[in-house]
């Protein structure tokens, strides 16, 4: 077995222990160890540590360095408590899931499903959206989540069945254009997260906190292609540790005669993100390298932050 096998092996016996003791623990002992895992990966992970720092300082140039050091914290212990809360999901029954979420406008989700388009959902690396999908097919149909396999296989088959577990499907990201226009075409529901850095061959330009970034095109592609409206969802947490669904109102596509409706789209989409971003921001993956310029060296798959990009082939391509 190689030493790759046996870390990737590991890894999974870490996170199954993780699971047994959150799944034993009350929610209110299960964030708190949530956020002492957030705490102890920013002190020992010093690259995505510092890659957090840099970039809030860029987006809010107005914040001092302490200030956007005590955000970053803030941010790890986040998503310290974003993986307890989806471990704890993972041993929940549907009731008790349902117990631990409210939903607000849903009645956008149900008005876009009537126009039989099926729907487009957009999300990115922000608040707590792996419960938000593993709350959707509780009140809602079931979507399919477009998704880039992880690193190690026990972790991917593991997350694998989780998605699947209320009743979603999985739609890898390599040829994931035709499977995702045969769920429009049935009027199901395809879920993108759009805030990863995409390759320049298959991005569209934005802005994004000012900056510009490198998005997907797909989502665009296919609300355009396909005439289905987009839907953006995100999930907060409450302050009596719970949770709320939110489902935004679908954004508008740009007229027929625009000049690029594919980056006016995309842009409308990550302005969209941007604005829970700037109220919400301790809730966002800054350890993810969003702005690229070829300098900065490359945190992939170090810490508790392994590449889990969400990103889709071009349409046609």
């Amino acid at each position: 077995m190689t030493r790759t096998a046996v870390r990737h092996r590991a890894e999974y016996a870490l996170v199954a222990a993780v699971r047994l003791t959150v799944g034993l623990l009350p929610d209110g002992l299960g964030r708190g160890l949530g956020t002492l895992v957030g705490g102890f990966f920013y002190l020992v992970d010093g690259p995505h540590r510092r890659v957090a720092i840099r970039q809030l300082h860029a987006a809010f140039p107005l914040r001092t360095r302490s200030e956007c050091r005590t955000t970053a914290r803030a941010t790890f212990g986040h998503f310290g408590r974003a993986l307890v809360a989806l471990l704890k999901f993972s041993t929940l029954s549907r009731d008790g899931i349902r117990r631990r979420v409210e939903y607000e406008g849903g009645e956008r989700m149900l008005a876009a499903l009537k126009g039989g388009r099926g729907v487009l959902i957009f999300s990115g690396h922000f608040g707590f959206w792996e419960l938000q999908g593993l709350a959707h097919p509780l009140r809602f149909p079931p979507m399919h989540v477009i998704v880039r396999p992880l690193d190690n296989p026990w972790l991917d088959r593991f997350l694998d069945r989780l998605r699947r577990a209320t009743g979603n499907g999985v739609i890898a990201r390599q040829g994931a254009v035709r499977r995702a226009m045969r769920a429009l075409a049935a009027n199901e529901c395809v879920a993108i997260m759009i805030d990863q850095h995409i390759q320049p061959k298959d991005a569209v330009a934005v802005e994004f906190f000012n900056r510009p970034a490198a998005a997907t095109a797909a989502l665009a592609s296919l609300a355009l292609r396909t005439g289905a409206p987009i839907v953006p969802v995100f999930c907060l947490p409450l302050p009596d540790g719970r949770y709320r669904m939110i489902y935004e109102h679908p954004v508008e596509c740009p007229a027929a005669d625009a000049a690029d409706p594919v980056r006016e789209l995309t842009q409308r989409c990550t302005d969209v993100l941007e604005m829970y971003v700037r109220r919400h921001p301790d809730l966002w993956l800054w350890m993810h390298r969003r702005w690229r310029n070829g300098e900065e060296p490359e945190t992939k798959g170090r810490g508790m932050f392994p590449a889990a990009a969400a990103d889709v082939e071009e349409p046609g391509a």
